[in-house]
């Protein structure tokens, strides 16, 4: 089966990468059947033929997932595939449930956070009236000089 993908060129840290067609179990860095482009990932530039690329495509050629994720991002390959992701399936669903239990945290600590809300809301509307609160306040009235009233003597 034919396989478009990236076969490694460059110096050790300025590497740069051509898009070879090729037999997918063969080396990628040795033969080729074509050279389709290249890809240059410090600025992310891509320099494809792209009549080559839609060729292979209709002859029946896959694409790895990082050529294939470049040509769609590029707008080379319109609609032929969802972008495709390197992750295995097991460390997508952890993932997932990672995620799925995060929602549950959040949405726990919404509802304890609405439940005390409401609490504080019921508590502040609500007087509160102790019995030690009534001891202390004194139940006789004083009686000031200037309320008392003094009958004056008739004269």
């Amino acid at each position: 089966m034919l396989t478009i993908r990236l076969s490694k060129v460059g110096k050790k840290n300025k590497k740069m990468f051509r898009l070879v067609i090729s037999e997918k179990t063969k080396d990628p860095v040795g033969d080729s059947l074509e050279i389709l482009g290249s890809y240059n990932p410090h600025n992310k530039e891509l320099q494809a033929k792209t009549d080559r690329i839609k060729y292979w495509i209709s002859q029946g050629a896959s694409m790895s997932p990082t050529v294939n994720n470049l040509l769609i991002e590029k707008k080379i390959v319109e609609g032929k595939k969802a972008k495709t992701s390197k992750i295995s399936k097991k460390r997508l669903e952890k993932i997932s449930k990672k995620k799925e239990d995060e929602v549950k945290a959040k949405a726990d600590a919404e509802a304890k956070a609405a439940a005390a809300a409401q609490q504080a809301a019921e508590e502040a509307a609500a007087p509160v009236v102790t019995p030690a609160a009534e001891e202390a306040t004194p139940a006789t009235e004083e009686v000031t000089p200037a309320e008392t009233t003094e009958e004056a003597p008739a004269a």
